[in-house]
Protein backbone atom coordinates (compact mmCIF):
# COMPACT_ATOMS: atom_id res chain seq x y z
CA UNK A 1 0.00 0.00 0.00
CA UNK A 2 1.15 3.52 -0.69
CA UNK A 3 -0.32 6.26 1.54
CA UNK A 4 -0.82 9.75 0.19
CA UNK A 5 1.46 11.30 2.80
CA UNK A 6 4.56 9.54 3.98
CA UNK A 7 8.27 10.30 3.77
CA UNK A 8 10.41 9.12 2.12
CA UNK A 9 8.30 6.98 -0.19
CA UNK A 10 4.63 7.20 -1.00
CA UNK A 11 1.79 4.74 -0.04
CA UNK A 12 -0.08 2.69 1.74
CA UNK A 13 13.19 -21.38 6.23
CA UNK A 14 11.43 -24.40 4.97
CA UNK A 15 7.70 -24.34 4.74
CA UNK A 16 5.31 -27.12 5.59
CA UNK A 17 5.68 -29.44 2.64
CA UNK A 18 2.07 -30.33 1.98
CA UNK A 19 -0.21 -28.38 4.30
CA UNK A 20 -0.82 -24.67 3.57
CA UNK A 21 0.09 -22.41 6.47
CA UNK A 22 -3.48 -21.12 6.66
CA UNK A 23 -4.92 -24.60 7.01
CA UNK A 24 -2.23 -25.74 9.42
CA UNK A 25 -3.02 -22.80 11.68
CA UNK A 26 -6.73 -23.37 11.52
CA UNK A 27 -6.49 -27.10 12.18
CA UNK A 28 -4.93 -26.13 15.48
CA UNK A 29 -7.95 -24.04 16.47
CA UNK A 30 -10.24 -24.82 19.36
CA UNK A 31 -10.47 -28.59 19.75
CA UNK A 32 -13.76 -30.14 18.64
CA UNK A 33 -16.04 -32.25 20.76
CA UNK A 34 -17.46 -35.54 19.50
CA UNK A 35 -20.52 -33.71 18.22
CA UNK A 36 -18.47 -30.94 16.69
CA UNK A 37 -17.64 -27.46 17.93
CA UNK A 38 -18.14 -23.99 16.47
CA UNK A 39 -15.32 -22.50 14.44
CA UNK A 40 -13.69 -19.48 16.05
CA UNK A 41 -15.16 -16.08 15.08
CA UNK A 42 -11.68 -14.72 14.32
CA UNK A 43 -8.28 -15.92 13.19
CA UNK A 44 -6.70 -14.78 16.46
CA UNK A 45 -4.83 -11.76 15.12
CA UNK A 46 -4.34 -9.32 18.03
CA UNK A 47 -4.59 -6.27 15.75
CA UNK A 48 -7.87 -7.36 14.12
CA UNK A 49 -9.35 -10.00 16.44
CA UNK A 50 -12.49 -10.66 14.37
CA UNK A 51 -10.82 -10.76 10.96
CA UNK A 52 -10.75 -14.23 9.50
CA UNK A 53 -12.38 -17.27 11.03
CA UNK A 54 -11.34 -20.55 12.58
CA UNK A 55 -12.17 -24.16 11.78
CA UNK A 56 -11.95 -24.19 7.98
CA UNK A 57 -9.95 -23.10 4.94
CA UNK A 58 -11.54 -21.61 1.82
CA UNK A 59 -10.07 -23.19 -1.29
CA UNK A 60 -12.01 -21.18 -3.86
CA UNK A 61 -14.44 -18.26 -4.10
CA UNK A 62 -16.91 -18.00 -6.97
CA UNK A 63 -18.44 -14.51 -6.77
CA UNK A 64 -21.25 -13.36 -9.05
CA UNK A 65 -21.97 -9.64 -8.69
CA UNK A 66 -24.30 -7.13 -10.31
CA UNK A 67 -23.66 -3.46 -9.59
CA UNK A 68 -25.83 -0.50 -10.56
CA UNK A 69 -23.64 2.59 -10.68
CA UNK A 70 -26.63 4.94 -10.43
CA UNK A 71 -28.35 3.48 -7.38
CA UNK A 72 -25.10 1.98 -6.01
CA UNK A 73 -26.97 -1.25 -5.32
CA UNK A 74 -25.05 -4.52 -5.31
CA UNK A 75 -26.56 -7.97 -5.79
CA UNK A 76 -24.23 -10.80 -4.90
CA UNK A 77 -23.99 -14.55 -4.85
CA UNK A 78 -20.93 -16.13 -3.28
CA UNK A 79 -20.07 -19.81 -3.51
CA UNK A 80 -17.21 -20.86 -1.24
CA UNK A 81 -15.54 -24.24 -1.61
CA UNK A 82 -14.00 -24.94 1.79
CA UNK A 83 -12.39 -27.71 3.82
CA UNK A 84 -13.17 -28.32 7.47
CA UNK A 85 -10.13 -28.23 9.75
CA UNK A 86 -12.13 -29.61 12.68
CA UNK A 87 -15.55 -31.10 13.32
CA UNK A 88 -17.75 -28.03 12.76
CA UNK A 89 -21.17 -27.58 14.30
CA UNK A 90 -21.20 -24.01 12.95
CA UNK A 91 -18.80 -21.53 11.40
CA UNK A 92 -18.45 -17.82 10.76
CA UNK A 93 -17.89 -15.69 7.67
CA UNK A 94 -16.84 -12.03 7.66
CA UNK A 95 -19.54 -9.80 6.12
CA UNK A 96 -20.76 -6.34 7.06
CA UNK A 97 -23.42 -3.91 5.89
CA UNK A 98 -25.25 -6.11 3.38
CA UNK A 99 -28.50 -8.05 3.71
CA UNK A 100 -28.22 -11.83 3.53
CA UNK A 101 -31.25 -13.40 1.87
CA UNK A 102 -30.25 -17.05 2.00
CA UNK A 103 -27.51 -19.53 2.90
CA UNK A 104 -27.04 -23.12 1.84
CA UNK A 105 -24.39 -25.69 2.74
CA UNK A 106 -23.94 -28.39 0.09
CA UNK A 107 -27.26 -27.35 -1.44
CA UNK A 108 -29.29 -27.62 1.76
CA UNK A 109 -30.67 -24.55 3.51
CA UNK A 110 -28.68 -23.59 6.59
CA UNK A 111 -29.62 -21.45 9.55
CA UNK A 112 -27.78 -18.14 9.82
CA UNK A 113 -27.65 -15.04 11.96
CA UNK A 114 -25.72 -11.76 12.01
CA UNK A 115 -23.46 -10.69 14.87
CA UNK A 116 -21.58 -7.51 14.00
CA UNK A 117 -19.23 -8.34 11.15
CA UNK A 118 -19.86 -12.06 11.60
CA UNK A 119 -22.25 -14.11 9.50
CA UNK A 120 -22.78 -17.18 11.69
CA UNK A 121 -23.84 -20.27 9.71
CA UNK A 122 -25.25 -23.42 11.27
CA UNK A 123 -25.52 -26.32 8.82
CA UNK A 124 -28.08 -29.06 9.22
CA UNK A 125 -25.42 -31.50 10.42
CA UNK A 126 -21.86 -31.43 11.69
CA UNK A 127 -19.17 -31.02 9.06
CA UNK A 128 -16.49 -33.58 9.88
CA UNK A 129 -12.76 -32.86 9.87
CA UNK A 130 -11.33 -32.98 6.36
CA UNK A 131 -14.67 -32.66 4.62
CA UNK A 132 -14.82 -30.42 1.55
CA UNK A 133 -18.08 -28.47 1.54
CA UNK A 134 -19.75 -25.67 -0.43
CA UNK A 135 -21.37 -22.63 1.13
CA UNK A 136 -23.64 -20.44 -0.99
CA UNK A 137 -24.62 -16.99 0.29
CA UNK A 138 -27.13 -14.74 -1.49
CA UNK A 139 -26.97 -11.09 -0.46
CA UNK A 140 -27.65 -7.55 -1.61
CA UNK A 141 -27.59 -3.93 -0.52
CA UNK A 142 -25.59 -0.75 -0.84
CA UNK A 143 -21.99 -1.54 0.11
CA UNK A 144 -20.16 0.98 2.24
CA UNK A 145 -16.47 1.17 3.15
CA UNK A 146 -15.22 0.54 6.65
CA UNK A 147 -13.13 3.06 8.57
CA UNK A 148 -9.78 1.66 9.63
CA UNK A 149 -8.07 2.40 12.95
CA UNK A 150 -5.90 5.04 11.22
CA UNK A 151 -9.01 6.85 9.92
CA UNK A 152 -8.71 5.79 6.27
CA UNK A 153 -11.49 4.05 4.35
CA UNK A 154 -11.18 0.65 2.74
CA UNK A 155 -13.48 -1.81 1.07
CA UNK A 156 -16.13 -0.86 -1.47
CA UNK A 157 -15.60 2.91 -1.87
CA UNK A 158 -18.14 4.62 -4.18
CA UNK A 159 -16.82 6.95 -6.89
CA UNK A 160 -18.59 9.30 -9.29
CA UNK A 161 -18.65 6.62 -12.01
CA UNK A 162 -18.51 3.34 -10.08
CA UNK A 163 -16.46 2.06 -7.17
CA UNK A 164 -12.83 1.91 -6.02
CA UNK A 165 -12.53 -1.49 -4.34
CA UNK A 166 -9.49 -1.81 -2.08
CA UNK A 167 -9.63 -4.21 0.86
CA UNK A 168 -6.53 -3.70 3.03
CA UNK A 169 -6.66 -4.50 5.86
CA UNK A 170 -10.31 -5.40 6.50
CA UNK A 171 -12.45 -4.19 3.58
CA UNK A 172 -13.12 -7.49 1.78
CA UNK A 173 -16.10 -8.10 4.06
CA UNK A 174 -17.85 -4.99 2.67
CA UNK A 175 -18.59 -6.75 -0.64
CA UNK A 176 -18.39 -10.50 -0.19
CA UNK A 177 -18.57 -13.05 2.67
CA UNK A 178 -15.01 -14.15 3.37
CA UNK A 179 -12.51 -15.79 5.64
CA UNK A 180 -10.80 -12.42 5.63
CA UNK A 181 -7.34 -12.84 7.13
CA UNK A 182 -4.11 -13.10 5.10
CA UNK A 183 -3.47 -16.57 6.55
CA UNK A 184 -6.33 -17.90 4.42
CA UNK A 185 -5.49 -17.76 0.71
CA UNK A 186 -7.72 -19.00 -2.07
CA UNK A 187 -8.30 -18.98 -5.81
CA UNK A 188 -11.09 -16.79 -7.22
CA UNK A 189 -13.64 -16.52 -10.01
CA UNK A 190 -15.22 -13.05 -10.01
CA UNK A 191 -18.03 -12.27 -12.45
CA UNK A 192 -19.29 -8.67 -12.44
CA UNK A 193 -22.20 -7.20 -14.40
CA UNK A 194 -22.27 -3.41 -14.78
CA UNK A 195 -24.08 -0.87 -16.97
CA UNK A 196 -22.90 -0.82 -20.57
CA UNK A 197 -20.10 1.69 -20.95
CA UNK A 198 -18.58 0.84 -17.57
CA UNK A 199 -15.68 -1.57 -17.11
CA UNK A 200 -15.32 -3.94 -14.16
CA UNK A 201 -11.73 -4.90 -13.35
CA UNK A 202 -10.60 -7.70 -11.07
CA UNK A 203 -7.61 -9.97 -10.51
CA UNK A 204 -5.90 -12.45 -12.76
CA UNK A 205 -7.06 -13.14 -16.30
CA UNK A 206 -10.15 -11.84 -18.10
CA UNK A 207 -11.86 -15.01 -19.30
CA UNK A 208 -14.85 -13.41 -20.98
CA UNK A 209 -16.84 -10.28 -21.66
CA UNK A 210 -20.34 -10.01 -23.07
CA UNK A 211 -22.86 -7.20 -23.50
CA UNK A 212 -26.62 -7.68 -23.64
CA UNK A 213 -29.70 -5.70 -22.63
CA UNK A 214 -27.66 -2.62 -21.77
CA UNK A 215 -25.28 -4.37 -19.40
CA UNK A 216 -21.79 -5.81 -19.71
CA UNK A 217 -20.55 -8.83 -17.80
CA UNK A 218 -16.86 -9.44 -17.08
CA UNK A 219 -15.54 -12.80 -15.89
CA UNK A 220 -12.16 -12.74 -14.14
CA UNK A 221 -10.16 -15.62 -12.68
CA UNK A 222 -7.22 -15.57 -10.28
CA UNK A 223 -6.00 -19.16 -10.15
CA UNK A 224 -3.08 -18.51 -7.79
CA UNK A 225 -3.67 -18.29 -4.01
CA UNK A 226 -4.78 -14.81 -2.93
CA UNK A 227 -5.64 -13.23 0.40
CA UNK A 228 -9.13 -11.73 0.51
CA UNK A 229 -7.89 -8.17 1.05
CA UNK A 230 -6.08 -8.31 -2.31
CA UNK A 231 -9.25 -9.00 -4.31
CA UNK A 232 -10.84 -6.15 -6.24
CA UNK A 233 -13.94 -5.51 -8.34
CA UNK A 234 -13.28 -1.90 -9.29
CA UNK A 235 -15.87 -0.33 -11.59
CA UNK A 236 -15.57 2.82 -13.67
CA UNK A 237 -15.25 4.45 -17.06
CA UNK A 238 -11.84 3.23 -18.19
CA UNK A 239 -9.64 3.19 -21.24
CA UNK A 240 -8.27 -0.33 -21.54
CA UNK A 241 -4.87 -1.34 -22.90
CA UNK A 242 -3.73 -4.95 -23.26
CA UNK A 243 -0.43 -6.42 -24.40
CA UNK A 244 2.08 -9.16 -23.59
CA UNK A 245 5.57 -8.37 -22.28
CA UNK A 246 8.72 -9.95 -23.76
CA UNK A 247 8.68 -12.25 -20.72
CA UNK A 248 5.21 -13.54 -21.61
CA UNK A 249 3.25 -11.66 -18.93
CA UNK A 250 -0.18 -10.50 -20.07
CA UNK A 251 -0.75 -6.86 -19.09
CA UNK A 252 -4.20 -5.32 -18.63
CA UNK A 253 -4.27 -1.61 -17.81
CA UNK A 254 -7.52 0.24 -17.10
CA UNK A 255 -7.20 4.02 -16.81
CA UNK A 256 -9.78 6.68 -16.06
CA UNK A 257 -9.64 9.18 -18.98
CA UNK A 258 -9.12 12.02 -16.49
CA UNK A 259 -5.85 10.42 -15.40
CA UNK A 260 -4.70 9.06 -18.77
CA UNK A 261 -2.31 11.81 -19.78
CA UNK A 262 -0.46 11.86 -16.47
CA UNK A 263 -0.42 8.07 -16.14
CA UNK A 264 0.81 7.15 -19.62
CA UNK A 265 4.56 7.89 -19.19
CA UNK A 266 4.72 5.89 -15.97
CA UNK A 267 2.61 2.92 -17.10
CA UNK A 268 4.81 2.68 -20.18
CA UNK A 269 7.63 1.66 -17.83
CA UNK A 270 5.72 -1.24 -16.24
CA UNK A 271 7.35 -3.98 -18.38
CA UNK A 272 10.83 -2.70 -17.61
CA UNK A 273 10.01 -2.36 -13.90
CA UNK A 274 8.74 -5.95 -13.76
CA UNK A 275 11.82 -7.17 -15.63
CA UNK A 276 14.11 -5.25 -13.28
CA UNK A 277 12.34 -6.59 -10.19
CA UNK A 278 12.40 -10.12 -11.61
CA UNK A 279 16.16 -9.79 -11.93
CA UNK A 280 16.44 -8.91 -8.23
CA UNK A 281 13.67 -10.97 -6.63
CA UNK A 282 13.28 -13.96 -8.96
CA UNK A 283 10.64 -14.77 -11.58
CA UNK A 284 7.43 -12.72 -11.54
CA UNK A 285 5.03 -14.85 -9.46
CA UNK A 286 1.87 -14.53 -11.59
CA UNK A 287 0.70 -14.94 -15.20
CA UNK A 288 -0.77 -11.46 -15.57
CA UNK A 289 -0.03 -7.91 -14.47
CA UNK A 290 -1.27 -4.40 -15.05
CA UNK A 291 -2.78 -1.39 -13.33
CA UNK A 292 -6.10 0.19 -12.48
CA UNK A 293 -5.74 3.97 -12.43
CA UNK A 294 -8.96 5.46 -11.10
CA UNK A 295 -9.96 9.05 -10.43
CA UNK A 296 -10.76 8.77 -6.73
CA UNK A 297 -9.42 11.93 -5.08
CA UNK A 298 -11.00 11.16 -1.71
CA UNK A 299 -9.22 7.82 -1.22
CA UNK A 300 -5.65 8.91 -0.59
CA UNK A 301 -3.68 5.72 -1.31
CA UNK A 302 -2.72 3.01 -3.78
CA UNK A 303 -2.98 -0.73 -3.10
CA UNK A 304 -1.14 -3.79 -4.37
CA UNK A 305 -4.27 -5.70 -5.45
CA UNK A 306 -2.94 -9.02 -6.74
CA UNK A 307 -1.72 -8.94 -10.35
CA UNK A 308 -3.23 -5.48 -10.94
CA UNK A 309 -2.32 -2.71 -8.48
CA UNK A 310 -4.97 -0.09 -7.85
CA UNK A 311 -4.15 3.64 -7.91
CA UNK A 312 -6.46 6.45 -6.81
CA UNK A 313 -4.79 8.76 -9.37
CA UNK A 314 -1.93 8.66 -11.86
CA UNK A 315 1.07 7.13 -10.03
CA UNK A 316 4.64 8.35 -10.10
CA UNK A 317 7.44 5.89 -10.84
CA UNK A 318 8.25 5.29 -7.16
CA UNK A 319 4.67 4.29 -6.43
CA UNK A 320 4.60 1.97 -9.46
CA UNK A 321 7.83 0.32 -8.28
CA UNK A 322 6.46 0.01 -4.74
CA UNK A 323 3.15 -1.63 -5.67
CA UNK A 324 4.82 -3.87 -8.25
CA UNK A 325 7.34 -5.09 -5.66
CA UNK A 326 4.41 -6.12 -3.48
CA UNK A 327 3.52 -8.78 -6.04
CA UNK A 328 6.49 -10.68 -4.60
CA UNK A 329 6.46 -9.30 -1.05
CA UNK A 330 2.91 -9.20 0.31
CA UNK A 331 0.95 -10.92 -2.45
CA UNK A 332 2.86 -14.09 -3.33
CA UNK A 333 4.59 -14.18 0.08
CA UNK A 334 1.83 -13.21 2.49
CA UNK A 335 1.64 -12.26 6.13
CA UNK A 336 0.88 -14.70 8.90
CA UNK A 337 0.01 -11.84 11.28
CA UNK A 338 -0.51 -8.12 10.73
CA UNK A 339 2.28 -7.24 13.16
CA UNK A 340 4.72 -8.47 10.50
CA UNK A 341 3.50 -5.83 8.03
CA UNK A 342 7.07 -4.53 7.62
CA UNK A 343 7.72 -7.68 5.55
CA UNK A 344 5.35 -6.12 3.00
CA UNK A 345 5.92 -2.39 3.32
CA UNK A 346 9.59 -2.33 4.30
CA UNK A 347 10.46 -4.57 1.36
CA UNK A 348 8.41 -2.55 -1.15
CA UNK A 349 9.90 0.69 0.15
CA UNK A 350 13.42 -0.69 -0.13
CA UNK A 351 12.60 -1.67 -3.73
CA UNK A 352 12.03 2.06 -4.35
CA UNK A 353 15.46 2.84 -2.90
CA UNK A 354 17.09 0.18 -5.07
CA UNK A 355 15.33 1.40 -8.19
CA UNK A 356 16.50 4.96 -7.58
CA UNK A 357 20.04 3.73 -6.87
CA UNK A 358 20.19 1.80 -10.14
CA UNK A 359 18.39 4.39 -12.30
CA UNK A 360 20.37 7.56 -11.70
CA UNK A 361 18.90 8.63 -8.35
CA UNK A 362 20.23 8.68 -4.81
CA UNK A 363 22.03 5.64 -3.51
CA UNK A 364 20.26 3.55 -0.90
CA UNK A 365 22.97 4.60 1.54
CA UNK A 366 22.26 8.29 0.91
CA UNK A 367 18.55 7.72 1.47
CA UNK A 368 19.32 5.81 4.66
CA UNK A 369 21.65 8.55 5.90
CA UNK A 370 19.07 11.28 5.32
CA UNK A 371 16.55 9.35 7.39
CA UNK A 372 19.00 8.48 10.15
CA UNK A 373 19.89 12.18 10.46
CA UNK A 374 16.42 12.87 11.83
CA UNK A 375 16.33 13.71 15.51
CA UNK A 376 15.49 11.16 18.16
CA UNK A 377 12.13 12.89 18.63
CA UNK A 378 11.10 12.48 14.99
CA UNK A 379 8.01 10.39 14.25
CA UNK A 380 10.23 7.94 12.33
CA UNK A 381 11.29 6.51 15.69
CA UNK A 382 7.80 6.56 17.28
CA UNK A 383 7.48 2.78 17.50
CA UNK A 384 9.44 -0.31 16.38
CA UNK A 385 8.29 -1.61 12.97
CA UNK A 386 8.56 -5.30 13.88
CA UNK A 387 5.52 -5.00 16.14
CA UNK A 388 3.79 -1.63 15.58
CA UNK A 389 1.49 -2.17 18.55
CA UNK A 390 -1.92 -1.67 16.93
CA UNK A 391 -3.80 -1.65 13.66
CA UNK A 392 -3.62 2.12 13.77
CA UNK A 393 0.13 2.04 13.15
CA UNK A 394 0.53 -0.58 10.44
CA UNK A 395 0.60 1.93 7.56
CA UNK A 396 2.60 4.60 9.36
CA UNK A 397 6.08 5.92 8.54
CA UNK A 398 8.16 3.62 10.82
CA UNK A 399 6.80 0.48 9.14
CA UNK A 400 7.79 1.74 5.71
CA UNK A 401 10.96 3.78 6.28
CA UNK A 402 12.48 2.06 9.32
CA UNK A 403 11.47 -1.27 7.80
CA UNK A 404 13.49 -0.37 4.70
CA UNK A 405 16.35 0.82 6.91
CA UNK A 406 16.38 -2.62 8.54
CA UNK A 407 16.92 -4.23 5.16
CA UNK A 408 19.70 -1.80 4.38
CA UNK A 409 21.40 -2.70 7.66
CA UNK A 410 21.13 -6.38 6.69
CA UNK A 411 22.64 -5.55 3.30
CA UNK A 412 25.58 -3.77 4.93
CA UNK A 413 26.10 -6.62 7.39
CA UNK A 414 26.10 -9.49 4.86
CA UNK A 415 27.27 -7.80 1.63
CA UNK A 416 25.46 -7.38 -1.65
CA UNK A 417 25.93 -10.92 -2.96
CA UNK A 418 24.37 -12.58 0.07
CA UNK A 419 21.75 -9.85 0.51
CA UNK A 420 20.26 -10.29 -2.94
CA UNK A 421 20.54 -14.04 -2.56
CA UNK A 422 18.45 -13.70 0.61
CA UNK A 423 15.75 -11.69 -1.17
CA UNK A 424 15.47 -14.23 -3.99
CA UNK A 425 15.47 -17.16 -1.58
CA UNK A 426 12.74 -15.56 0.55
CA UNK A 427 10.49 -15.03 -2.48
CA UNK A 428 11.14 -18.56 -3.74
CA UNK A 429 10.86 -20.49 -0.46
CA UNK A 430 7.57 -18.83 0.55
CA UNK A 431 6.06 -18.43 -2.92
CA UNK A 432 2.23 -18.60 -2.76
CA UNK A 433 2.46 -19.15 0.99
CA UNK A 434 3.27 -17.17 4.14
CA UNK A 435 6.20 -15.90 6.13
CA UNK A 436 7.14 -14.44 9.50
CA UNK A 437 9.89 -12.13 10.71
CA UNK A 438 11.50 -15.01 12.58
CA UNK A 439 11.62 -17.09 9.42
CA UNK A 440 13.21 -14.24 7.48
CA UNK A 441 15.85 -13.77 10.16
CA UNK A 442 16.70 -17.49 10.14
CA UNK A 443 16.96 -17.50 6.35
CA UNK A 444 19.25 -14.46 6.35
CA UNK A 445 21.51 -16.08 8.96
CA UNK A 446 21.63 -19.40 7.11
CA UNK A 447 22.58 -17.84 3.77
CA UNK A 448 25.07 -15.33 5.17
CA UNK A 449 26.53 -17.54 7.89
CA UNK A 450 26.34 -14.57 10.28
CA UNK A 451 24.52 -13.95 13.56
CA UNK A 452 21.96 -11.24 12.88
CA UNK A 453 19.72 -11.47 15.93
CA UNK A 454 21.14 -8.29 17.46
CA UNK A 455 20.61 -6.36 14.24
CA UNK A 456 16.99 -7.45 13.91
CA UNK A 457 16.32 -6.81 17.60
CA UNK A 458 17.74 -3.29 17.34
CA UNK A 459 16.08 -2.21 14.13
CA UNK A 460 12.75 -4.00 14.37
CA UNK A 461 11.96 -4.32 18.05
CA UNK A 462 13.81 -1.64 20.03
CA UNK A 463 12.02 1.55 21.03
CA UNK A 464 13.48 4.86 19.86
CA UNK A 465 16.28 5.74 17.48
CA UNK A 466 18.89 2.98 17.12
CA UNK A 467 22.45 3.95 17.96
CA UNK A 468 25.65 3.37 16.01
CA UNK A 469 24.06 2.85 12.60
Amino acid sequence: MTPAHRPPARRRTALLATVPVALAALVGATGPTAAGAPGAPGAGDPYFPLSGNGGYHVRHYDLTLRYDTSSRHLDGRAVLAARAGQDLSRFDLDLTGLKVTGVTVDGTSAAFRRAGQELVVTPGHTLRTGRVFRVTVAYDGTPQPVTDPDGSADGWIPTDDGAFVAGEPQGAMTWFPANAHPRDKSSYDITITVPQGRTAVSNGELLGRRTEHGRTTFHWRESRPMAAYLATATVGTFRVEQYTTPDGIHVYNAVDPREASAAAPVLKKLPSVLAWESGLFGPYPFRSAGSVVDHAPGVGYALETQTRPLYDSAPDISTLVHESAHQWFGDSVSLTAWKDIWLNEGFATYAEWLYAEQHGGDSAQKTFDALYARSAGDHLWAFPPGDPGSGRNIFDTPVYARGAMTLHEVRKAVGDADFFRILRAWAAAHREAHGTTAQFERLAERISGKRLDGLFRTWLFTEGKPKNA
